[in-house]
């Protein structure tokens, strides 16, 4: 038998799935993501947590964008 994520019988594992917040300061929404505090550091957000911090939707989109040229910059330098 094969359970789907959204099946209420399904174990839920981790805490996105048990419904944890959102680590930004100031953020009360629901967690889509965990991220590493190290990529919230270079992104410029700033994380209520240690170890692991977790990110709503609209956040999870604004750390996309502050690191996507980060992210191209380092592919072009492992080209050579």
């Amino acid at each position: 038998m094969v359970q789907h994520r959204d099946d209420p019988r399904s174990p839920r594992l981790g805490k996105v799935a048990k419904g944890v917040k959102c680590s930004i300061v100031g953020c009360k929404e629901d967690a889509v993501r965990s991220i590493s505090l190290e990529e919230i550091s270079r992104a410029g957000l700033k994380a209520a947590a240690s170890g692991r911090a977790y990110l709503c939707k609209n956040h999870y989109k604004e750390l996309k964008k502050k690191l996507k040229k980060d992210k191209q910059i380092e592919r072009w330098r492992m080209k050579r």
